[in-house]
């Protein structure tokens, strides 16, 4: 039993050196093992031996206390109470250390797991971060095309507005010339009437001069 006990402690000791200095691949290997351990019948199995081994650790604590009791009533302790003593203290003791290490055993598994599962959460934000960086530097370099292209239609609009106004004030200067030809024309228009009511009124006077011309002849 004691040398069963040394092995479990040694090998428990082993694992929580794994589970707390990395070395190489073992504290992979360690968690690998604590996981299985932990799946199936494992828990139940490890709930079981630590069950037995709290029995044990009573009735070995008890067992010394029933020996000093029977030592101080006696007075003295025969070598076999003295045997029986150490050695169900050495067990006691190794059965408490194997059980405390098994709750750091556990402790430190369950933390690493809790580790791991945030770096892995860590990382896959890391990831989206970078997509997100990558997008906003896509947006951003859209967002400079879009102003450039932007800033050249406004370019083009102010050309056009320019060259509109430039046509608005060709047509005004047009249309004004039409108007003011208009009226030279309706002012030619009158003179032209106004010289033919002359021209027929002086072919009835040459006509009239004629008549009379005649008529002093005969």
């Amino acid at each position: 039993m004691i040398q069963l006990l040394y092995l479990v402690l040694f090998i428990e000791g082993a694992v929580a050196l794994f589970l707390m200095v990395k070395i190489g691949p073992l504290r992979e290997m360690a968690m690998k093992g604590l996981d299985q351990l932990k799946s199936g019948k494992g828990p139940a199995t490890v709930k079981t031996l630590a069950c037995t081994l709290s029995v044990i650790l009573v009735s070995s604590v008890a067992t010394i206390l029933k020996i000093q009791n029977r030592g101080v009533k006696l007075g003295t302790v025969t070598p076999m109470d003295q045997v029986l003593w150490r050695t169900h203290l050495l067990e006691a003791s190794l059965i408490g250390y194997s059980l405390f290490l098994a709750l750091v055993i556990d402790r430190l598994h369950h933390y690493l797991q809790k580790l791991i599962n945030l770096r892995k959460t860590v990382g896959t934000s890391r990831e989206e971060v970078e997509k997100l960086k990558m997008e906003h530097h896509r947006f951003k370099e859209k967002e400079e095309k879009s102003s450039d292209e932007i800033k050249k239609l406004q370019v083009e609009v102010s050309n056009l507005t320019e060259k509109l106004q430039k046509l608005k004030s060709e047509f005004e200067e047009q249309e004004q010339r039409a108007i003011t030809a208009e009226a030279y024309v309706a002012s030619l228009r009158k003179q032209s009437e106004e010289l033919l009511l002359e021209y027929d009124r002086l072919l009835e006077d040459n006509q009239i001069l004629q008549t009379q011309a005649l008529a002093f002849r005969g």
